[in-house]
C-alpha cells in the first residue's frame, strides 16, 4: 500500500470545493470537466480528498448512507499549524481550539461544510 484517499460523499459539490479552497486545497480533477460536476479531486501537499455527490451514486452501493457527516474524523498532519490556524479560524467552525494533546501533538479540530470532522495536527 502507498496511500489512502477518502472519497467523501456530499450534497453540494460547489460549496464543498469553496470550503476546502479556504483550507488551501486545489482542484486537480473534476468530472465532468464542463457543466455541473459530480466528482472532484482536491489536493493540498501530500493529502488528497475525493468528493462525490450523493446523487451520482444512484442505486449503487446502497450501504453508503445518504446523509451529511459520518462516524469518521479525518486526522491531517500538517506543518506550520499555528499560522494555518490563524489563517482559517474566522472562516470555519472550530470544534476544538489550538492546544497540545496528551500525546504531545499540537492540534485543532473543525467541522467542514458537510458536518465532517477534521483534526489538523503537527508534532512541534
Amino acid at each position: 500500500m502507498e496511500s489512502v484517499s477518502p472519497n467523501i460523499y456530499v450534497k453540494n459539490l460547489p460549496a464543498t470545493i469553496a470550503f476546502y479552497e479556504q483550507l488551501g486545497f486545489k482542484v486537480t480533477a473534476r468530472f465532468p470537466e464542463e457543466g455541473d460536476a459530480v466528482f472532484a479531486m482536491m489536493v493540498n501537499g501530500a493529502v488528497t480528498f475525493l468528493f462525490q455527490t450523493f446523487e451520482s451514486l444512484g442505486e449503487e452501493f446502497p450501504n453508503i448512507k445518504r446523509e451529511d457527516g459520518g462516524s469518521i474524523m479525518l486526522y491531517i498532519q500538517t506543518k506550520g499549524i499555528r499560522r494555518f490556524f490563524e489563517t482559517i479560524k474566522d472562516k470555519v467552525t472550530i470544534l476544538k481550539g489550538l492546544e497540545v494533546s496528551f500525546y504531545g501533538a499540537t492540534e485543532f479540530t473543525i467541522l467542514d461544510n458537510n458536518n465532517y470532522v477534521l483534526t489538523f495536527a503537527e508534532d512541534e
